[in-house]
């Protein structure tokens, strides 16, 4: 009886915690006609610098955002502070009312190039226009396919987990000097941005 008690408790406790995670508005989570396709853009964006590219496994969340396939296989990844989703339709480029293109900056703090596990220092704004497009009934990145661009935070997780996955001495000190790297690493304001001393 208990046992049968238990088991009519996880189940309501599951159903319950089933409903909590679903979706209040499906559609705009896959890119709906009827929504902004900036909302879209962000919500690929987001995924991208939580890292989920980084693992072949987890791409599969990123399909309802693209328009490609198969993602490349990437010798490198793009290390940001942050994103932004150019909300601005002045700044946007409109090729027919199927398609757009988006602006978005990113500020870069540098790359990590994966054969060598190395950190490149390169501190600066880059901007990418994503080319949206509509396929069927939902909004889908087009192009550009682009590496990775993925958060500091997220990146120095993703290395320490690295280490501690990683047997080869070796190799665990080249990580460990990645991790350093990628901890030193700051987006230096270009000296006309900075305030006055």
């Amino acid at each position: 009886m208990r046992e049968m008690l238990l088991t009519r408790l996880s189940l309501s406790l599951a159903i319950a915690l089933f409903l909590l995670v679903l979706p209040a508005d499906g559609p705009a989570q896959t890119g709906s006609i009827a929504h902004d396709p900036t909302d879209m853009v962000d919500k690929y964006l987001g995924l991208d610098v939580k890292g989920v590219r980084l693992d072949a496994f987890s791409q599969e969340a990123l399909a309802p955002y693209v328009t490609w396939a198969n993602e490349p296989l990437w010798g490198r990844t793009v290390v940001i502070t942050k994103y932004e989703v150019i909300n601005e339709f002045k700044q946007w480029t409109v090729v027919s009312q199927a398609e757009v293109i988006i602006p978005v900056e990113f500020k870069v703090l540098g790359s990590i190039y994966w054969e060598r596990a190395s950190f490149l220092p390169e501190p600066h704004v880059e901007r990418v226009g994503f080319r949206i497009k509509i396929v069927g009934d939902r909004w889908r990145i087009a192009e550009p396919i682009l590496p990775p661009h993925v958060g500091q935070k997220r990146m120095i997780n993703y290395v320490r987990q690295a280490i501690l996955d990683e047997k080869d001495q070796a190799k665990r000190d080249t990580l460990e000097t990645l991790l350093d790297d990628l901890k030193k690493a700051k987006h230096e304001e270009p000296a006309s941005a900075q305030a006055p001393r």
